[in-house]
């Protein structure tokens, strides 16, 4: 169970510009972000392999901590608990369901983009176009991007998830559970569609030309509000991480084969399916409000929310 985050500790007294009065600054003793690796988050990989941001922040005294928490709802629910600082690496699905039910976070830049990333994948050659899957077992996690390519591609031919039998659970899950032959169909991304396509499955559909696939990272409104310059040297940090990938690929592709379990020739096959360039386009402000529709649409969201507003400026 994580542990509430301290709320902080004075650091000294600044002399006001007046002359007149005297205000206490405060900084975290910690920040807390997560580590999501999976499906192939590099930048995440070589911060915490190189200790990149320990090395920014020890200069203050503050400790950085990485907690394991992988799906959207449990992430989200840590950061409205004061658990989390950062989401480094959350689904815009999943980040526009925790602002839309009143979690104070704001998006900070793009994580990645990957639409070919994140993929249908099936063992029986007989599925082969969205009305295939009528009647059929289909696993995947509820309310990502994942789930989105799955509506987004039953809609081509007006199908809806009711005239499937879709099932509810993680990556590792439904990958065993098609393996296994539980499922007709999983969705799957990274490292474990390439075992199930290793395995003998086949891609259905990936999400291109369906999803961007726009993974995000967000931070607490409150961390935001309270320590703005830690914020700007977090995305600094991240900046560095993304130039790292170009500038040193070689040690880039060691360290993220090692922390993964994949080999190298395995990283090499999925990373080009990934776009880590932080910049939040106005492309990328559009697919948002898209997918804010498409989740209202099909019921994953109920009050509708001001995208922009849910952007750090």
């Amino acid at each position: 169970m994580l542990k509430k985050i301290v709320a902080g500790a004075a650091m000294g007294v600044m002399l006001l510009v007046a002359g007149c009065g005297k205000e206490k600054t405060t900084v975290p003793k910690e920040i807390n972000i997560t580590y999501v690796k999976a499906p192939l988050n590099i930048p995440s990989i070589l911060e915490k392999n190189r200790d990149m941001f320990g090395k920014e922040f020890s200069k203050d005294g503050i400790s950085v901590k990485f907690h394991e928490l992988t799906t959207g709802p449990e992430q989200t629910q840590a950061l409205a608990a004061g658990e989390l600082d950062f989401l480094h690496a959350l689904g815009g699905t999943s980040a526009i369901i925790a602002a839309s039910n009143g979690v104070d976070l704001k998006i900070t830049n793009i994580y990645s983009r990957s639409p070919k990333g994140f993929m249908l994948i099936s063992k029986s050659a007989d599925i082969k176009e969205p009305k295939d899957l009528v009647g059929k077992k289909v696993a995947g996690p509820k309310g990502t991007i994942l789930h989105q390519l799955l509506l987004t591609y039953l809609g081509k031919e007006n199908l809806k998830v009711d005239d499937i039998e879709f099932i509810n659970m993680g990556l590792p899950e439904a990958m065993a559970a098609l393996e296994s032959g539980n499922v007709d169909a999983a969705l799957l991304a990274g490292p474990v569609a390439l075992k199930a396509i290793k395995n003998g499955a086949s891609v259905v559909t990936t999400g291109e030309g369906l999803v961007e696939g726009i993974v995000v990272t967000a931070v607490s409104g409150k961390f935001l509000k309270e320590n703005p310059q830690l914020v700007d040297r977090f995305l600094k940090v991240n900046e560095e991480a993304v130039k790292f990938i170009k500038d040193d690929f070689e040690t880039t592709l060691k360290i993220t084969a090692e922390d993964t379990g994949l080999s190298k020739e395995e990283v090499m096959e999925l990373y080009p399916l990934y776009d880590f360039d932080t910049e939040i386009k106005p492309s990328d402000i559009e697919d948002l409000v898209k997918t804010q529709d498409f989740l209202i649409e099909n019921g994953l969201q109920e009050k509708k929310i001001d995208i922009n507003a849910i952007i750090r400026k």
